[in-house]
């Protein structure tokens, strides 16, 4: 290789030294981009993984060539100091420096088998601004791709998801139908920050439209939501209502409950936790504080639910005495079809009713027996009527 002239050397130096502030700068872009940053914050899974390691490695060595890069430069700007002229030998030095290969790169051991009795021990790589240059150039392309690819997922599922996120964040625990809608967001954007490149255009458009129709059928709640937060002293009065009402509602579900347990025989009926002292505090927190719409609204859902569960438990006992009631009720019916047929003096009908009426009269009273003696009573009316007709 000739030695360069003090000119040539000259304008090499500042070529190589444009092209490596160049380098610099995309690559310090490159360390900044989002795609890069998700990869870092969230470590990638399943196709995303597997396309990140060779990517990950070539970027590594992207540095590793920025560094020899840097230090070829900076061995050959101290080489060339400031002089206007350089001697031979210096000249030879820095046409090494620029154009040759002068850098150790690695060195890679030989198998016993393929060497020689008086030959290395192992291969040097020698590397220099050219060819590492080159390499750079070749491997830039693929990596950048792959991080452009991995933003662009992750942007388009991120400005998808946030509008709906804005709507589903204030009244998350409003219902279990947004704490589901939050729960598919999550995923979503779970599987956008590891395994982007795993999700297609049509897969994210088609998640994001089938969130988009959750929230939407959820409207009703962002309505209430937004009518709570639009006049807050009727709200927590139409909540205290509500409570009131539940109160009311439990103090007759436990009566019809004592009456049922002292007069009907049955399994003890469902006893509930009295959540009402509870609500009324956390009615009293919240009604101190405007803007909380949602959970002012999600303790008008637990009010409601609870009124309801006190509303079942009254018909449940209110059932079991409707029943006794009903039972009376029919009885006296067939003892009237009785004395209409001439039979209500029978021996054999007088007794049955007596005995239905015996199992109305006992405290608690068995429901199961006195239906099946009104039953009786019912069919030998009948079997007696028909005796009659023959």
């Amino acid at each position: 290789m000739l030695p360069l002239s003090v000119a040539e050397i000259d304008r090499e130096l500042a070529d190589r030294a444009q092209q490596f502030e160049a380098i610099t700068a995309t690559l310090l872009e490159l360390d900044n981009h989002a795609g890069l940053n998700l990869v870092r914050h969230f470590p990638p899974t399943g196709l995303t993984a597997q396309r990140w390691e060779p990517v990950r490695q070539a970027l590594d060595l992207m540095w590793e060539d920025h560094g020899r890069m840097k230090a070829i430069l900076d061995q050959a700007r101290t080489l060339r100091g400031t002089r206007s002229r350089i001697d031979d030998r210096s000249r030879v030095e820095l046409t090494q420096l620029l154009r040759g290969r002068p850098y150790e790169a690695g060195r890679t051991p030989i198998p016993m088998a393929q060497r020689s009795l008086t030959g290395p021990s192992e291969h040097v790589l020698f590397v220099g601004l050219a060819d590492t240059l080159a390499r750079m150039r070749d491997t830039f392309p693929r990596i950048a791709e792959f991080l452009d690819a991995v933003d662009a997922v992750n942007t388009r599922v991120v400005a998808g998801l946030g509008p709906l996120q804005a709507q589903v964040e204030p009244v998350l625990g409003v219902t279990p139908e947004f704490r589901a809608i939050a729960a598919d967001i999550d995923a979503l954007l779970r599987s956008a920050g590891t395994d982007p490149l795993a999700l297609t255009a049509d897969e994210i458009a088609a998640r994001v439209a089938e969130i988009g129709a959750a929230v939407r059928r959820q409207s009703t709640v962002l309505a209430e939501v937004n009518a709570i937060k639009a006049d807050w002293p009727a709200a927590v009065a139409e909540t205290r209502t509500r409570w009131e009402q539940l109160r009311a509602a439990r103090d007759r579900a436990a009566t019809a409950k004592a009456d049922a347990e002292r007069r009907i025989r049955t399994a003890p009926l469902p006893t509930r936790a009295d959540p009402t002292e509870q609500f009324e505090l956390e009615l009293s927190t919240l009604a101190a504080d405007s803007g909380s719409a949602a959970a002012l609204l999600g303790l008008r859902e637990r009010i409601d639910r609870a009124t309801k569960a006190a509303l079942s438990d009254e018909a449940l006992a209110q059932g079991l005495l409707d029943r006794r009631a009903e039972l009376r009720g029919r009885l006296g019916g067939y003892q009237a079809k009785a004395a209409r047929l001439g039979i209500g003096e029978d021996r054999d009908v007088l007794a049955a009713y007596q005995i239905a009426a015996g199992l109305l009269t006992r405290t608690p009273c068995d429901l199961a027996a006195v239906t099946r003696a009104v039953a009786d009573y019912q069919q030998l009316i009948g079997e007696k009527k028909a005796g009659r007709t023959r």
